[in-house]
């Protein structure tokens, strides 16, 4: 169930909606004159939600491609062009 609160609340009980941000990891929504007016939410929350839709986003980019090409690559290609990539980061990091 979603946590619904007046924002009103934020400045009232700010300490009570940063516990149930952090305990739940769930965001609470405040209402403005009855109507959704902003989201708060933890940060770790925030940035999983930020990793998931980047991970939305790249398989979604991936399946277009997959449907507009009939180019597959092995495992071997994908995790040899990795292991290139991965040195090339750290020798580059240890310089």
């Amino acid at each position: 169930m979603p946590h619904i609160r007046p924002v009103s609340d934020l400045r009232n009980n700010f300490a009570d909606i940063s516990r149930v941000v952090h305990e739940t990891a769930e965001p609470v929504f405040l209402t403005k004159n009855g109507y959704g007016d902003m989201v708060v939410m933890s940060m770790e929350a925030y940035e999983r939600k930020m990793f998931e839709s980047e991970v939305y986003f790249k398989l979604k980019e991936a399946e277009l491609e997959a449907k507009t090409t009939d180019k597959r690559y092995s495992h071997k290609e994908v995790f040899d062009e990795l292991r290139v990539k991965l040195s090339d980061r750290m020798e580059s990091d240890n310089v």
